[in-house]
């Protein structure tokens, strides 16, 4: 039985060149193995025995990753290249998507992590490789845009910084791109990886201001003091004041009560 995409030459060239003549494929597409070395013997000689196989693309080679990697984790389900035009953008196509694509994305960032180096094995320029999985990635772009504009506006109104959860590289980069051109705040990356965050900053916040984190209270009152619950005074509770103030002379007062610790000054002040 004739082997497949195998050929014969004299030399190496002559059976690389009986292999590009076959597969009418130019050498740089060709995928060559060497299977026997031609050698000259005292009578006669053998010849070089080679298989040629039409490289795999690049976009090829990760979706090959892919669909190995979704077997050995048991997920129904495959990957199809939907486009080479700017970089290459993966398409996951599976009934358990939400294992696919994890918390907010976590798993498919994985995937695309690795699928990337898979795809750029062996070339000189790097190419961008995007894994997709039920459209995720542009449905959590515009809830990713939605929010940036929400926080603009928290932080416009409270005239403090405001500091949004920890997000890898590619969701802040969609973060400072949705309010580059915002003519009342600016953005900024703080942090260390994979804690790293944005933070969106008014032109009214003053200096030393550590901020707010998105979706908190602002503890401290309108003019930059307090609680944001108004002063205790103003209700009728000094300091110094018991809760037992106000009830009928008569009433038995409770015993004084006394707590044992450690009084730490800074110790609610968050980092």
């Amino acid at each position: 039985m004739e082997e497949q995409n195998v050929f014969y030459g004299k030399t190496y060239e002559e059976a690389l060149n009986n292999a590009r003549m076959e597969l009418a494929l130019p050498l740089e597409e060709l995928e060559v193995t060497v299977l026997e070395e031609g050698k000259k013997k005292l009578f006669g000689s053998t010849k070089w025995k080679i298989r040629a196989v039409e490289k795999k693309k690049d976009g090829d080679r990760a979706v090959q990753f892919i669909d190995g990697l979704l077997k050995i984790l048991g997920i129904e389900g495959g990957g199809e290249v939907v486009s080479e035009e700017d970089g290459i953008k993966i398409d996951i196509k599976t009934p358990a998507s939400a294992r696919v694509i994890g918390k907010r994305g976590d798993v498919l960032d994985a995937i695309q992590c690795i699928a990337g180096a898979v795809a750029n094995i062996g070339r000189e320029k790097y190419i961008k490789v995007v894994v997709d999985c039920e459209n995720y990635r542009s449905q959590r772009e515009e809830t990713l845009v939605n929010l940036a504009h929400k926080v603009e506006q928290k932080a416009i109104e409270t005239g403090r910084k405001v500091n949004l959860e920890p997000m890898n590289p590619y969701e802040r980069r969609i973060i400072h791109s949705a309010l580059v051109n915002s003519e009342h705040v600016k953005t900024a990356s703080e942090g260390r990886e994979p804690g790293r965050y944005v933070v969106v900053i008014p032109d009214t916040a003053k200096p030393g201001d550590r901020g707010i984190r998105y979706g908190e209270r602002d503890r401290r009152g309108r003019d930059g003091r307090g609680n944001g619950r108004g002063d205790k005074r103003e209700h009728g509770r000094g300091r110094g004041e018991r809760r037992g103030a106000g009830k009928p002379s008569g009433e038995k007062r409770a015993k004084k009560e006394i707590i044992f610790g450690t009084y730490l000054g800074n110790s609610n002040n968050k980092e």
